[in-house]
């Protein structure tokens, strides 16, 4: 199990962007962008609004099998919210208020967004390869 830290490191608008990093060795291998912050409470998704990011703290990460991202962790324990998953995408609007982790911070079709979402999710898995849980800890800037 590698427990892992997400430092948030901007928070525009309409995205909240930030970096993963290994708690043994503090190094970053990834980035992530979620749903905008409003005002860091735990907005619930409905069917015509996304649900924001999750408020800083810990968290247990459990593996699960998800019916449309496949092999993935779950965050576990945020007050009033959960199926926040970790999985793939590029943009904020491809989250219900889930983690997304990629390579790099790129615009996409002119959109701020996170690039190399396949191989990030690949070595974010592979961190995690054959662990059942770990810790999360979000920090915001």
């Amino acid at each position: 199990m590698t427990d892992l830290i997400l430092r948030r490191v901007a928070i525009p608008e309409d995205a909240t962007f930030g970096v993963l990093l290994r708690v043994d060795t503090a190094v970053p291998f990834a980035v992530t962008l979620e749903r905008e912050a409003d005002g860091w409470s735990n907005r619930k998704s409905t069917p015509d609004r996304a649900g924001a990011c999750i408020p800083a703290g810990t968290y247990t990460c459990k593996r699960v099998q998800s019916p449309k991202f496949g092999n993935t962790f779950e965050v576990t324990g945020v007050p009033g919210r959960s199926h926040i998953l970790f999985h793939k995408g590029n943009l904020a609007d491809d989250s219900r208020g889930c983690i997304l982790v990629g390579e790099a911070f790129n615009p996409v079709g002119g959109v701020d967004g996170i690039t190399a979402s396949k191989e990030g999710f690949t070595e974010f898995l592979a961190i995690n390869d054959g662990a059942m849980e770990f810790t999360l800890t979000v920090l915001n800037p």
